[in-house]
């Protein structure tokens, strides 16, 4: 085999190798690198991500009314999707956190229709949305995790409907917690301990509490040794007692 054959052949397997283990720990392992594809559709998703942007706490990603072109895999950090109502006030909707996708509020109408606020320092990749059209169609086992990602989307959201329909003060928090915790555990990170990036009254406009029911919950929980506080820094000490607190709402 001729050397420069062989150097060509070796640069493609370092780089491909590289690329995977990039995807292996990056936040669009998602959708990035479902199982299977050939080493041509790995240069095709490689060249998909336009642009990695890093926001600073308190800064948008994007806000309301914004024209829609790109979806946002979040790298590192943590978000809040928030929506203004025409008297000023602020009704938080969500929470996001590494690995999970922002923007998809945007694909119906062609416009955000709610604020990205980072809630920390965080960093996110930029992904046409034109592009990540184009390459699902050519591209099946990235149209499937897409699908998939967008599914998870809904079910969070019906779930959100749940714990504001029939779910008491409680119940509400430590479905928070409990799911918190799996997102987490999900990421390699302690589903046990660990700081909550958002304020206790943002949590509230969550979940549909006053600042004061949300106060008053997290102390109930320490002091029933559920769970021990310390400013934002959480310690689930008895997670089998929060599932069934949970667990109340459907006996």
């Amino acid at each position: 085999m001729a050397r420069a054959e062989l150097l060509r052949q070796q640069s493609t397997h370092l780089a491909l190798a590289e690329l995977k283990a990039a995807c292996a720990n990056c936040n669009l392992r998602e959708i990035c690198l479902p199982a299977g594809l050939t080493t041509a559709e790995l240069d095709q998703l490689d060249t998909m991500v336009d642009v990695r942007r890093k926001i600073k706490r308190g800064e948008s990603l994007y806000r309301a009314g914004e024209p829609f072109d790109s979806i946002y895999a979040i790298r590192s950090g943590f978000f809040k999707a928030r929506v203004t109502y025409e008297d000023g006030r602020d009704q938080v909707t969500g929470f996001s956190m590494a690995g999970e996708i922002l923007g998809l509020d945007g694909i119906g109408q062609g416009k955000h229709n709610c604020d990205a606020v980072a809630l920390e320092d965080s960093e996110v990749c930029s992904i046409p949305y034109s592009r990540l059209e184009e390459l699902s169609r050519e591209i099946n086992g990235l149209q499937r995790h897409f699908h998939k990602v967008m599914s998870r989307e809904i079910v969070r959201e019906s779930g959100v409907m749940m714990l504001l329909g029939v779910m008491r003060a409680e119940e509400r928090i430590a479905a928070f917690l409990l799911n918190m915790s799996q997102r987490l555990a999900a990421r390699g990170y302690s589903p046990l301990e660990f700081h909550l990036r958002m304020t206790r009254e943002e949590i509230g406009s969550y979940l549909g509490l006053k600042l004061e029911t949300v106060s008053r919950a997290f102390s109930k929980f320490h002091n029933d040794g559920l769970i021990q506080v310390e400013q934002k820094f959480v310690r689930i000490v008895d997670i089998d007692g929060l599932k069934e607190v949970y667990a109340h709402h459907v006996s």
